[in-house]
């Protein structure tokens, strides 16, 4: 695996189809994010203020977006920190492998969608910090 590091997570904006009657933004596989998705989740009724993540994985890419309302996403690659705020649907952040990160200062009511390129598997995820910095 590349040893990923906070400057290899990249802010990406989403195709824009601008419309009176509502927008819409299309994403597909390996066009608009760097990877295909094979799953789709996402965070919702998480209390304002709160936080979620704090993990990292292997080998899962992720690309997170403020579907609605607002967070900040803490990234970590055990040496040098960067904090991103997503808070437009159409603006997404990608996360490669090997990173350390962590969802936090959620707005009341957001929700954060999360295209992941692998399946759930629970051996992917590093979930202390002290074995992830052993990991990097």
């Amino acid at each position: 695996m590349k040893k990923n590091n906070i400057y290899n997570c990249s802010i990406i904006e989403l195709p824009k189809v601008y419309n009176q009657q509502g927008n819409l933004t299309p994403v597909h596989n390996s066009k608009e994010i760097p990877f295909d998705v094979n799953r789709v989740f996402y965070l919702y009724d998480v209390p304002g203020g709160e936080s979620r993540g704090a993990h990292a994985h292997k080998a899962c890419h992720q690309f997170l977006i403020a579907a609605s309302g607002a967070f900040e996403v803490l990234l970590d690659d055990g040496t040098a920190k960067r904090v991103v705020q997503l808070n437009r649907p159409y603006i997404g952040l990608h996360i490669p492998p090997g990173i350390w990160a962590s969802e936090i200062n959620f707005s009341s009511g957001s929700i954060c969608l999360v295209l992941a390129s692998h399946l759930y598997d629970e051996n992917d995820y590093i979930r202390d910090y002290n074995d992830y910095l052993k990991f990097k």
